[in-house]
């Protein structure tokens, strides 16, 4: 007789989430705990997610792939939860819940009879994580969207070239920081109710998260009291750290010290660049920028981008080409990262969190809308 084999266990297997969050930044945060083995039960209203919606562009199967992008691994169930039966059945469900993840505006949830306190009389050990725009204070009241928190939380201000308009990201990054925060909020209190036996609620919001991933620049801010303003693709503090132009096409270089650089200036064909007073050291190179990008350009002219980039590389030198995004993936595949996952017609990538013992497992395609429909939460069910 053959030994059975029983299938791989996650690291959050056993653990149920109640996901009432949609859009983003939740779902975001959702999905990377299902990738890890947590039972995800997506809440939609009849009508589904509205990035269900966002479309084009769509997979073979005409769903849209932003809803695709962040709910793989999860069941969908859709309920109305401007009705009572749609109430009681969201409550049963979070009753029988591990982890709850909701981003409705302040005090939404409190009218469903949903939120943490009226979940927690229920269910004590429950982790209860809430994502606003701006808090749930003062800033309750404003529409949490990424581009309105990128603009107001500074991040456009010192995005884009200097004599341009502010400028965004171009992906909703902001989402994405918050959701990575509500990840680590939510494994931090489970790891608080394993020796407790109490849960307890996370609070994550957008500007916050963006505030936080300032790093440099708010620090730079808070001790001078002087604001930054945008260098393009020039870095405030390091230079050679921008971008380039060669004879057919842009690259970066990402010179981080004074050795680096000399062996920049070889390279180029330009050692006494190294030499020159004004380039000798990071902080003179940063304060004779603009002579320097020209030095490094005139350079470059000779001699196309992926030549360059062969010779840096050879020297050691950090830089490369300016990517779309689909050389982006193809240049992580092309270095083994196996970052594109396949789950029927849905293409996705993968999650970026590698666990030697307990990795990421990736076990269904985004769900269709309420095809978890029927199914008995409470009691609770283990999910494994």
């Amino acid at each position: 007789m053959s030994e059975q084999r029983s299938e791989p266990r996650g690291p959050l297997d056993g653990v149920r989430v109640a996901d009432f969050s949609r859009v983003l930044a939740g779902p975001y945060a959702t999905m990377t705990l299902a990738d890890f083995g947590a039972d995800v039960i997506k809440v939609e209203p009849p009508a589904g997610d509205d990035t269900r919606h966002w479309r084009p562009p769509v997979d073979a199967e005409g769903t849209a792939t932003y809803f695709g992008s962040v709910n793989r691994n999860k069941r969908s169930v859709a309920l109305d939860l401007a009705t009572e039966a749609g109430r009681t059945e969201a409550l049963r469900l979070a009753a029988s819940a591990d982890v709850v993840v909701e981003n409705f505006r302040p005090g939404v949830m409190a009218r469903f009879g949903l939120d943490h306190a009226a979940v927690r009389a229920r269910n004590p050990a429950v982790v209860y994580c809430s994502i606003t725009g701006f808090g749930a204070g003062a800033g309750a009241e404003l529409a949490g969207y990424d581009l309105l928190v990128q603009a107001v939380g500074g991040l456009m201000s010192i995005t884009g070239d200097p004599d341009g308009p502010a400028t965004k990201a171009g992906v909703a990054l902001v989402d994405v920081l918050c959701g990575q925060n509500a990840v680590n909020g939510i494994l931090l209190a489970l790891r608080e109710r394993d020796r407790t036996g109490e849960g307890q609620q996370v609070e994550v919001n957008l500007l916050h998260s963006l505030l936080s991933a300032l790093t440099n620049q708010a620090a730079s801010t808070l001790a001078t009291g002087r604001s930054p303003q945008r260098l393009g693709n020039a870095h405030p503090s390091i230079a050679p750290y921008a971008l380039f132009r060669a004879a057919d096409r842009d690259l970066v270089i990402a010179v981080g010290n004074d050795r680096q650089f000399a062996a920049l200036a070889t390279t180029l064909g330009r050692p006494g660049l190294a030499e020159d007073p004004r380039f000798a050291t990071n902080t003179d190179r940063v304060a004779h920028r603009e002579p320097l990008t020209a030095e490094i350009e005139a350079a470059l002219a000779a001699a196309p981008a992926g030549a360059w980039i062969e010779r840096f590389r050879t020297a050691r030198i950090p830089a490369g080409l300016v990517n779309d995004v689909a050389e982006a993936i193809a240049f992580a595949e092309a270095l083994g990262l196996d970052t594109v996952v396949g789950l029927g017609p849905s293409r996705t990538i993968a999650s970026p969190i590698g666990l030697s013992a307990t990795p990421a497992r990736y076990r269904t395609a985004p769900p269709a809308l309420d095809a978890a429909a029927g199914a008995d939460w409470h009691p609770r069910k283990d999910p494994s």
